[in-house]
């Protein structure tokens, strides 16, 4: 025998474990003894431990000793209740139910009314006087026990419920009676028997060690998987199974069960929330099967209880310091409280909750700006549907998950991800969606279903990913053989597209024009706590006067990367700027080069303008310069044409000189070609075009009384030789206007270290450079050796594999590319313990790049205007985790 300990007890004055052994217990387990402990009414139970299920998933087998744990627990159990396990005249019956440390609602199996058979179901009838409340117990046992432990598809049990309704002429599962409850038994274990080949369990341990192992089981189910790859959650933590003694909130009128919150999930006011059914089970509520009443009608109906449930969850929401989600059960006027967890919520939610809570003295600054995920922040400017947009409404639902979203009809969550790998936007329309479908969801803009209430599946999970929802919209019904759904005399096919509004609950023909909501005073506030706690600056990247304001207008504290070959785009410059490239001479690039230096000092002027005051990071011209070069095929084919239509000879000639140009500047590999510093080497006048445009402009403002703070980054350096080479182009250059204008102006000179020998030898590279800009971007491309233009073939393929954890152009590569940046850092500070130091590629604004690069001891990070307030909060979360582990 082990002396480990793998079962745990709750309820009745002999509780075992408590809120702290989540790790242990699963956050279930856990939060019911300690509800237990709060002397809350939960009916007993007792939890095994995550470890059992990681050891019986390593063995495929039961760790020693557990199943002798069990048959203590059961006797405890059964001397609690005063009921047995199979005794005929009064029978115990328990729910079976997963439970990991991390929530993961819906994905993992739970069975309910475990412990009926052919003798317990009469023995329930008779001690409950009430034989419809014991079949209908049967039956849904024998479902869920099918479906959860045997897979077999529940249609095969719908379809005989929808059978038997149909022949009666009723449309609830309530209106059956007893006779065909009794019946639907029957054909519920045939199916069962023609499905397995054996009958219906009757022996009770036997059904409880099928159930267990189911649990254990759905650890690994496809959808429990996906949910952790798209959450996060390790594999290897295991689930707890719950084991408790059943209440009934189907014995009639004076039962029912529910789903609450303590506060409104979607939009955090601090107010009751939540949905009950009478004379029905929790799944009925979680599934969507029955469209529930608002909890209000529970406090019209059942004050006492009202009352009662209303007082436990302040209190439970008092003692987690947390918005709760919770779920009970009302027997004979009985509550018992089933579950409380902390809530899903929306990201407006979340803002609204961790603001408020630190005004009512739940929590302080530091514990809200810790409750926010930086990824939430992007949800909150989730785009709406322009107010002056013109659109036929098909119909009406739940505002279950807010936001808007554009897309083409699909009925499947199989289309909706073929579509999405398409890169078409997707509406996902179900009658009610189940766990299955969380990839199609993941993949689609938003959601649309008929049935279901605001705390069906549906609603909680778009909830928790951010997607637009509108849930229990029956105005419409689904043809799914033809590939229609009809509202309002209208037909939809799948392929057209809608537009839906999961703030206000409305679903719309056509495609509406969407724009971006306020920023709220709570996400101002918030970011205001974070600011006063980050020590990383946030730029932001910008090439135009428009980002420049809307990132400052998120707090952006300069730019840390203007693109300057990205203002050379326009319809007007890019001839120009082909001229430049593919001049034969110095002669005719200058002249073209004379075009483009007003262009480019308007837009110098315009964002240091946006900029006053704050440091603005200008790389000079790095373009792989196939991005201005005509396409190679389209020329071939227009000399064709022209050739075949009896063009003109001079048109002809003009076309096929400009074919050898570009035949001539083709490279095999661009991104890796003539470009950046290596461009500024062959040709230097181009730099000092961008130079002087820099200058002049600063130069001018300057005497208006701007205050710009130039910094002129030298792309693509792999050597120190390189920099210093361009440097002085850029010092002579930068001297003679300012001697010209009279002007003095204060600028730093830098580099970008984007490429692995760049970092390896940074300590030499820094001498010539006043500050070091991390292009994280091309430092992981040629670190990887992957093409970014071409990796996401394989990519998504390598995550899944478990090559990856995850796309190392999202999220940055410590382990290669960050000791990289770390060997950069201490060899550049060696030679210049001063140096200004910053990243300034996509990572930027990614979270974890964040953190590391406030580890690592960069100054500040860099990322696109709408990733600003994400870096801010990102940023000040890194000096709190910080300060936890210390």
């Amino acid at each position: 025998m082990t002396d480990k300990k793998f079962v745990y007890f709750f309820g009745d004055n002999q509780t075992e474990g408590s809120n702290k052994m989540k790790h242990l217990l699963g956050g279930k387990g856990a939060n019911l003894a300690e509800m237990a402990n709060l002397g809350v009414p939960v009916p007993p139970g007792f939890t095994i431990s995550t470890e059992a299920c990681v050891l019986y998933m390593k063995n495929n087998d039961y760790p020693e000793g557990m199943w002798d744990e069990i048959d203590k627990n059961i006797d405890k159990l059964e001397k609690s209740t005063g009921k047995k396990f199979g005794d005929p005249e009064n029978p115990l019956l328990s729910s079976v139910r997963s439970g990991a440390p991390i929530s993961m609602p819906g994905m993992m199996d739970t069975v309910l009314n475990l412990g009926l058979n052919d003798e317990t179901v009469r023995g329930l009838a008779k001690r409950t006087d009430n034989e419809w409340f014991a079949y209908d117990s049967y039956r849904r046992f024998i479902m869920m026990f099918s479906d959860v432990v045997l897979g077999i598809d529940t249609n095969e049990f719908e379809n005989l419920i929808q059978q038997k309704k149909d022949e009666l002429g009723v449309t609830e599962d309530t209106e059956l009676d007893t006779n065909t409850m009794k019946d639907l038994v029957e054909e519920f274990k045939s199916v069962y028997k023609e499905k397995t080949g054996s009958d219906f369990p009757q022996e009770i341990k036997q059904q409880l060690k099928m159930a267990i192992n189911a649990v254990f089981n759905s650890w690994n189910n496809e959808r429990a998987k996906k949910y952790r790859q798209l959450n996060d959650i390790s594999d290897e933590l295991g689930t707890a199974v719950n084991v408790q003694a059943m209440v009934f909130g189907n014995m009639g009128e004076t039962s029912g069960t529910g789903v609450a919150f303590t506060r409104n999930p979607a939009t955090g006011e601090k107010e009751f929330y939540g949905e009950y059914l009478t004379n029905a089970q929790g799944e009925d509520v979680v599934a969507g099967i029955r469209t529930p009443k608002s909890i209000q009608a529970l406090k019209e109906n059942m004050p006492d209880v009202y009352k009662q449930l209303d007082d436990i969850t302040q209190k439970l929401e008092q003692h987690y310091k947390d918005m709760q989600d919770i779920e009970f059960t009302i027997e004979k006027g009985k509550l018992y409280m089933l579950q409380t967890r902390n809530a899903k919520r929306t990201a407006a939610a979340a803002l609204k909750v961790a603001v408020d809570m630190v005004y009512e003295n739940l929590i302080n600054k530091k514990e809200a700006v810790m409750r926010l995920k930086p990824s939430q922040i992007d949800q909150v400017l989730h785009p709406m549907i322009d107010p002056d947009s013109e659109l036929e409404l098909l119909s009406s639902g739940l505002a279950a998950s807010p936001g808007a979203a554009v897309g083409k009809v699909v009925f499947s969550a199989e289309h909706a991800e073929e579509m999405a790998q398409n890169n078409e936007d997707v509406i996902l329309v179900r009658t009610e969606t189940s766990p299955e479908d969380i990839g199609g969801m993941h993949a689609a803009k938003g959601v649309l279903t008929v049935r279901g209430g605001m705390t069906s599946h549906a609603a909680v999970v778009a909830r928790g990913m951010g997607k637009p929802c509108v849930c229990g919209c029956d105005g419409i019904s689904i043809d799914m053989n033809k590939g229609v759904f009809t509202a309002k005399g209208y037909s939809i096919n799948e392929g057209e597209c809608i537009s839906i509004d999961g703030s206000e609950g409305k679903i719309y023909m056509g495609e509406a024009e969407l724009k971006m909501p306020n920023v709220s005073g709570e996400l101002e506030t918030m970011l205001q706590w974070a600011d006063e706690i980050r020590s990383l600056n946030v730029r932001t990247n910008a090439d135009t006067p428009e980002d420049a304001k809307l990132a400052r207008d998120f707090g952006a504290e300069g730019i840390g990367l203007c693109r300057t070959e990205h203002m050379f785009f326009g319809e007007e410059r890019i001839p120009v700027v082909r001229e430049m490239i593919m001049a034969d001479n110095k002669e005719d690039r200058e002249k073209a080069l004379q075009k483009l230096q007003p262009m480019q000092k308007d837009d110098f002027l315009d964002i240091f303008r946006a900029m006053d005051g704050y440091p603005i990071t200008i790389r000079l011209l790095d373009p792989p310069l196939h991005e201005f070069l005509p396409n190679y095929e389209d020329l071939i084919e227009k000399i064709k044409k022209l050739e075949s239509e009896g063009g003109k000879q001079e048109e002809i000639k003009r076309v096929n000189d400009l074919l050898r140009n570009v035949d001539t500047l083709k490279e095999t590999n661009p991104m890796l070609g003539h470009r950046g510093c290596r461009l500024g080497i062959t040709y230097p006048e181009i730099y000092e075009m961008q130079i002087k445009a820099i200058i002049e402009a600063a130069c001018e403002l300057s005497s208006e009384g701007t205050n710009v703070i130039p910094e002129i980054m030298i792309p693509l350096v792999s050597n120190e030789k390189e920099l210093d080479f361009v440097k002085k182009t850029v010092t002579d250059t930068a001297e003679s206007v300012m001697n010209e204008k009279g002007t003095n102006i204060d600028y730093l000179c830098g580099t970008m270290i984007e490429l692995p020998r760049a970092a390896l030898t940074a300590d030499k590279i820094a001498k010539g450079a006043e500050f070091f800009s991390f292009g994280t971007n091309d430092l992981t491309q040629t670190t990887f050796g992957y093409s970014r233009d071409d990796a996401g073939k394989f990519l998504p393929l390598y995550i899944d594999k478990g090559i990856l954890e995850s796309d190392p152009f999202a999220v940055l590569d410590q382990e290669g590319v960050g000791e990289l940046m770390k060997i950069g850092i201490d060899k550049g500070r060696s030679s210049r313990p001063d140096i200004k130091m910053g990243i300034c590629g996509e990572h930027g604004g990614d979270p974890e790049s964040i953190s590391f690069s406030y580890e690592a001891g960069l100054n500040y990070v860099s990322c696109s205007p709408y990733r600003v307030p994400i870096a801010r909060l990102a940023s000040a979360q890194a000096v709190l985790k910080e300060e936890n582990q210390n």
